[in-house]
């Protein structure tokens, strides 16, 4: 139940993130484009309401993050297949089904396979319902 809620908690502050880095004023300082220098490094920019809550969202983002994970791999166990180490008491361990050869040697087909095999095309399909396809 607490992993339910840090994550509907996780994704509202993702969202969060995105709108108040939209709604944020280009610097201009990308590819080389060179922004002014008074830009975020002044004391006014520095202390500018969206860039503290970029920042602190930021901080959420990436501590609940990390929870999240920590959560996710707590009562996991590291080894892929345990079905094993339930023990052979818990199920039965499945038999495999002995195939009969047919009797002139060849490979075992089920009955309409052998007749077109051997040519018999004659055979009628089963029913089984299905509508055939017009020609």
């Amino acid at each position: 139940m607490l992993f339910q809620f840090l994550l509907v908690v996780h994704a509202i502050i993702a969202a969060m993130l995105v709108g108040v880095i939209l709604m944020q004023k280009s610097e201009g300082g990308g590819l080389g484009m060179g922004g002014s220098p008074s830009g975020l490094m002044s004391a006014r920019g520095a202390a500018d309401f969206l860039t503290r809550s970029t920042s602190v969202l930021a901080a959420l983002f990436i501590g609940l993050s990390i929870g999240l994970a920590f959560l996710a791999a707590q009562g996991h166990s590291t080894k892929i297949d345990t079905s094993l180490a339930r023990g052979a008491s818990s199920a039965p361990a499945a038999q495999p089904v002995p195939q009969q050869a047919p009797a002139d040697g060849g490979a075992p087909f089920s009955s309409a396979a052998q007749q077109a095999l051997k040519g018999d095309n004659a055979a009628a399909p089963a029913d089984n319902g299905a509508v055939p396809l017009a020609k």
